[in-house]
């Protein structure tokens, strides 16, 4: 997880991939539109197979322990 870092000053704040301007949000949905690993690293050679992971990995981890509720309409 070392590889994901966050600052501020960068996309607001999003999580990134250190060294690079590419958010984790921003692999998930190429992973979320079906573009392969392969594909992936294809067009953004910096990254690692291991960047990619960790991006799996970082948002396995922010959902853990989330509370999810049932809302009822107000009426």
């Amino acid at each position: 997880m070392a590889r994901i870092v966050v600052n501020p000053r960068i996309l607001g704040g999003k999580p990134i991939i250190d060294g690079t301007r590419i958010s984790v949000e921003f692999i998930l949905d190429l992973l979320a539109s079906d573009v392969t690993e392969k594909e992936i690293l294809e067009d953004y050679p910096h990254l690692t197979k291991e960047d990619i992971r960790t991006c799996l990995r970082y948002a396995a981890r922010s959902y853990r322990n989330e509370i999810y509720l049932d809302l009822e309409p107000a009426t």
